[in-house]
């Protein structure tokens, strides 16, 4: 069985990384967060434009990304700062994330008489919330309190014959060893979702999965879009692919071959352990904003062209099969994989390179995005906006 190490939470996860975060619960709060995290430069900083004038399943949606985003494992504590009159209040937003029973507190603003004396309050939270954080060692575990995640981006005609095969070779990997793995961009499965449906565990899995597809595009029809436009990508195209049924049959591969085990709302965190699909967007910071909530402590990003992307809460690795994008961008990328497009390499053995980076990286080892500091959040906003 795979060994691994990693911190050790109150409900039995593990976080591969050991970060105590502010949260803002509405957009509202981001400079008293960024004022905190100015105080506190080993603080994660975690701030976005939602959380307030949002209606219905946008409103329920930001609500479980923002606690989705509190909940994972590699955060330690979390101190949810708000303004006083959102529609998510700190205080149910701080309540849903101490389920987890991790440390949790909450401020706002208007009840703080302002900034000012917000201040101090936030920085004696987090003072002692560093402190303890600081005293949690490092235990050992195995793949399965693994959850991955999977997105690709800026893909060019190696993706689909290196990154993304080469990338589910280890995913298949995780899976086999009793681990987690979520991937995710509904219209990336756009004429190639009956391949994915084919490996579902049952008809209710099979349904589900052609379901979002087919309330994605029919979200982009009632706007008059037509999904084309926007996908296949100006980069994509660059990059020789032609058509979203060209990008799709890539972009699956990244997922391996192993049985689908479910299909989740974005931000979701999955019941059980294997492969699951989240409806997401393409777009990489809504994507990876939507992993992070769903659990994934890592994530890898097989990329073409060379996309950026990272997230403040996950390690992101980043792989390639482009030789010009592993010379141009070689501070970004992780795992050279061009061996693969050039013939000297076979897809098992690079995907056996990805997945020891992917133990790396869960021992400790920090990926380029990190170490660059790379990764934003960003909520997947699905409705119209009411005030």
């Amino acid at each position: 069985m795979m060994k691994l190490s990693g911190y050790p939470r109150p409900d039995g996860s593990i976080g591969f990384r050991n970060r105590v975060a502010v949260l803002t619960s509405v957009g509202c709060a981001n400079d008293l967060a960024n004022r905190l995290g100015r105080m506190y430069p080993d603080v994660l900083v975690l701030t976005h434009r939602q959380g307030c004038s949002q209606l219905g399943r946008d409103n329920d949606q930001t609500f479980r990304t923002l606690a989705g985003l509190g909940k994972n494992p590699n955060v330690a504590a979390v101190l949810v700062v708000g303004l006083g009159c959102e529609t998510i209040p700190a205080e149910k937003l701080a309540h849903e994330i101490s389920k987890t029973k991790k440390p949790v507190e909450y401020l706002n603003f208007l009840d703080d008489e302002g900034l000012l004396a917000a201040l101090p309050k936030g920085a004696k939270i987090l003072e002692r919330m560093l402190q303890e954080a600081s005293q949690i060692k490092r235990v050992p575990c195995t793949m399965e309190q693994l959850t991955l995640g999977l997105k690709c981006g800026l893909s060019d005609t190696t993706s689909g014959i290196a990154s993304n095969p080469a990338t589910g070779v280890a995913a298949d990997r995780v899976v086999d060893s009793g681990g987690t793995v979520i991937f995710t961009e509904t219209p990336e499965l756009i004429g190639a979702e009956h391949i994915v449906a084919g490996r579902a565990a049952s008809r209710e899995v099979e349904e589900k999965l052609y379901r979002v597809v087919e309330e994605f595009k029919e979200r982009a029809e009632a706007s008059d879009l037509d999904l084309q436009e926007a996908n296949v990508a100006p980069g994509n195209i660059a990059g020789g692919l032609t058509t979203i049924e060209e990008k799709s049959l890539g972009s699956i591969m990244k997922a391996g071959k192993k049985t689908l085990q479910g299909v989740l709302g974005y931000g979701e965190i999955p019941e059980g352990q294997g492969l699951f699909f989240m409806d997401g967007p393409g777009r990489t910071p809504e994507a990876l904003t939507g992993l992070n909530a769903a659990g994934a402590q890592i994530i890898i990003f097989p990329t073409g062209g060379g996309s950026p992307g990272g997230s403040p809460i996950s390690p992101v690795i980043k792989v390639t099969g482009n030789p010009e994008t592993a010379r141009r961008l070689r501070d970004h990328i992780d795992v050279d994989v061009t061996s693969i497009s050039r013939g000297e390499e076979s897809l098992q053995a690079g995907g056996e390179r990805i997945f020891q980076k992917l133990v790396d990286v869960a021992f400790g080892e920090m990926t380029k995005a990190e170490a660059l500091g790379y990764g934003s959040v960003s909520i997947w906003n699905i409705g119209v906006l009411c005030g």
